[in-house]
């Protein structure tokens, strides 16, 4: 099965078209890996209530299965991808945000400053990530032994987990 992703890239001066979205392109490159396909990608100012329309957008009209966003996790002012996640979400999935925490901590102690999230809308998983090219690929490669299981049952697969 291929599942079908979007990417939302949180970055001030992305949107401007001040620097390359070195971050969310490599998470283009690596849904390939899922097995998945990106359907939606954009870049996004650090604000709120844009942030949380287009994860609305992506989930309710384009109905991605996974999105993920990269950027706006950590503790700074404008860092607000996390409150903008959990204003769409209606179910938590924290187990994925600690492991992300917990083993990029292992190979960078700054890791346990993100804010990142997890969460369900709809038939969506949405998880946040950091915004360097190097926190995405490492996040990624903690998180895809599980991501093709963990989307097949927010789809409604009923078989047995054991």
């Amino acid at each position: 099965m291929i599942f079908s992703v979007g990417i939302l890239t949180i970055s001030d001066k992305g949107a401007a078209g001040l620097r390359d979205d070195q971050s969310g392109l490599l998470l283009c490159r690596l849904v390939e890996t899922l097995p998945g396909k990106v359907t939606c990608y954009e870049i996004v100012p650090d604000e709120k209530d844009k942030i949380s329309e287009r994860l609305l957008f992506f989930c309710d009209q384009k109905q991605v299965q996974l999105l993920l966003t990269t950027g706006g996790t950590g503790p700074a002012p404008r860092d607000v991808t996390p409150e903008a996640t959990q204003a769409v979400i209606e179910r938590d999935f924290p187990g994925l945000a600690e492991v992300l925490r917990l083993q990029g901590f292992a190979k960078n102690p700054r890791a346990i400053l993100s804010r990142g999230v997890a969460g369900i809308r709809g038939k969506t998983l949405i998880v946040n990530l950091p915004g360097s090219p190097k926190g995405v690929e490492e996040g990624f490669h903690i998180l895809l032994p599980v991501l093709p299981h963990a989307l097949e049952k927010i789809a409604g697969d009923e078989c047995e987990c054991g």
